[in-house]
């Protein structure tokens, strides 16, 4: 949750409770997306958890569907 993404770089206890909960997904074998990943250095520690798929910022602002589908289906094509 974004909520918990937010503060990753300043509060000790999101790092924890992130942790805790890509921990408690993996072992019940989901898929974590880290929502509201604005900072690299987020993805970083988010990453160094063991989560491996985000949503945020960080990689796009919010786009229309047909801007959406260029962005997966041309990865690297420039936007309208």
């Amino acid at each position: 949750d974004q909520g918990f993404v937010k503060d990753l770089l300043t509060n000790p206890d999101d790092v924890a409770i992130t942790r805790t909960i890509i921990a408690l997904a993996e072992n019940l074998g989901l898929t974590v997306i880290a929502e509201g990943v604005e900072h690299e250095a987020q993805r970083d520690i988010l990453l160094r958890q063991g989560c491996q798929t985000y949503q945020g910022f960080l990689f796009s602002r919010p786009v229309p569907i047909e801007a959406f589908e260029i962005l997966c289906c041309a990865p690297g094509q420039l936007l309208p």
